[in-house]
């Protein structure tokens, strides 16, 4: 997304778990909408909180959650990782 990389949900959640805090995620950004838009800045800051919190558990942010010595690049610019394309335009 706009040129990031971001971390992938960790396949080794079970898959009524990944959907439990699926449903948490989406019903804070709901929140964070909603406190947003009655302009209440501790609703606000406490909706992100559970943003952060459901993102953690799944995995997308935190402690990375592979065990192979692999770099984490969440939130890098693509260009600046060793995924960038670094192919020639053919022409």
């Amino acid at each position: 997304m706009r040129g990031r990389l971001w971390r992938a949900s960790n396949p080794g959640l079970s898959e009524p778990r990944r959907q439990q805090l699926v449903d948490e995620l989406m019903a804070a950004r709901r929140a964070v909408g909603q406190a947003k838009k009655a302009d209440d800045r501790e609703a606000e800051r406490a909706a992100r909180a559970r943003v952060h919190d459901a993102k953690v558990a799944l995995g997308e942010r935190g402690p990375v959650w592979w065990n192979d010595g692999a770099p984490d690049y969440n939130r890098h610019l693509v260009a600046n990782t060793p995924y960038r394309d670094d192919a020639e335009p053919s022409g």
